[in-house]
């Protein structure tokens, strides 16, 4: 608690609990008087109150007339249905995102909606929503962490790349934290599937692509089909210093390119300079498929088709906070926080899209229903983990079959 900020009722209770010992422990009237008017000074009430406080019962007593509830039933069914189709988020992230889902939900047949509902949805505070939903219902398998594999890095690669942090306060989409999240399981023998992940720092737009192994040809398979369906041009990719990021065919890949890209790198050993892709590896990653072995390639395409559902369910609906404002201050560092805003919204009020491009963007979220898309991506989930492994058919997976030669397209 900072000094100008007001005590609570609890802490003012507290105060006056040990300062009474002390009140009625005085030998004079006047140290008496000092005493009050410290008490006075400290907790901003009047010398009267003081006084009938500290000679009275400074237990909190029951209210005789119990207020009566301002958001009812009928409102917490419609928080709790637009909790569900986004896969239960904070409610700091659901608050200030309730008003347009409703909508988007109402307009699919998902629920219905009076105008005083919807009246309350725009005033309902943070906490009130944070008291009406329950526990959250994500139960993702948690394995323990398998170690990463170990693999040969090129020294004079990475010195000739720079080592930087992309600034949270980073205004322009394009600016892209990279990583890449393995699905071997227990075991890192052999050949298993990967996912490559990048997240831009601006606006939070998220994408994936499950790729067999982690050679050259498959890491610029991946970098491929996300260019091709960014709706916005990469500026900056910002891996770490894994080989598979940093070696001579992929920083040529990045280098010749019609379009000039900045290439930087994090620090060794400084995981938090990708944080923001560090952070959607469980919530993005993991949170869905969890840390079983995926090593087929009918389990790439099928991740494949996961994550182009989540592409539309993440860009287009998941709200995003974002860090606004940060200071230091009594030795710890202040945060705070802008409106949570789907990754979508951010990019339209970025002012970066051509006309002709928001406008599809708008489209197309305006005709999906999110319940639908949650549906799709459960189902999608079950038929992943219903099929074998590799060691259990016994054949050998031709990478080749995982490419993507063709033109991708926005998933719809």
């Amino acid at each position: 608690m900072t000094e100008t900020e007001p005590m609570s009722v609890n802490e003012r209770r507290k105060y006056l609990h040990k300062m009474r010992i002390r009140y009625w422990q005085a030998e004079s009237k006047s140290v008496k008087s000092v005493l009050l008017d410290e008490m006075q000074s400290v907790t901003n009430l009047h010398r009267k109150s003081v006084l009938r406080l500290i000679k009275g019962d400074l237990a909190r007593k029951l209210r005789r007339k119990q207020r009566g509830k301002t958001y009812g039933a009928d409102v917490q069914a419609v928080v709790e249905k637009i909790a569900y189709s986004l896969d239960y988020p904070c409610a700091e992230r659901l608050q200030p995102n309730l008003v347009w889902m409703a909508e988007q939900l109402e307009r699919h047949g998902e629920i219905e909606m009076s105008v005083e509902i919807k009246a309350k949805l725009a005033t309902i505070s943070v906490s009130t929503v944070r008291r009406l939903l329950p526990p959250s219902q994500q139960a993702a398998d948690r394995m323990a962490h398998s170690k990463r594999p170990s693999s040969g890095r090129s020294y004079a690669q990475r010195q000739a790349i720079p080592m930087r942090r992309i600034p949270w306060q980073e205004s322009a989409p394009g600016h892209f934290e990279v990583d890449l999240v393995h699905h071997c399981g227990w075991s890192a023998t052999g050949q298993y599937v990967h996912t490559l992940q990048m997240t831009d720092v601006a606006t939070g737009w998220s994408e994936c692509v499950a790729m067999l192994g982690r050679s050259y040809l498959v890491m610029q398979d991946g970098f491929q089909r996300i260019e091709k369906r960014l709706p916005f041009p990469i500026l900056e990719v910002h891996p770490d210093n894994g080989s598979e990021f940093l070696n001579d065919h992929l920083v040529r890949f990045w280098r010749e390119r019609a379009q000039p890209l900045e290439l930087s790198r994090s620090r060794p050993y400084y995981k938090n300079d990708n944080r923001f892709v560090e952070e959607n590896n469980f919530s993005h990653v993991r949170a869905y498929v969890g840390y079983n072995r995926l090593d087929t390639v009918a389990h790439t395409h099928l991740l494949n088709h996961l994550y182009d559902q989540l592409w539309l369910y993440h860009n287009f609906f998941q709200p995003v906070m974002r860090l606004h404002e940060k200071h230091f201050e009594t030795g710890h560092v202040q945060r705070k926080y802008d409106p949570a805003l789907p990754p979508l919204d951010r990019l339209l009020h970025s002012q970066t899209l051509v006309p002709l491009k928001q406008a599809q963007l708008q489209a197309l979220r305006h005709s999906l229903n999110p319940l639908r898309l949650r549906k799709n991506i459960r189902d999608l989930i079950d038929q992943i983990f219903a099929l074998p492994c590799a060691a259990a058919h016994g054949s050998a997976e031709d990478v080749y079959l995982t490419l993507f030669p063709q033109e991708v397209v926005i998933p719809q």
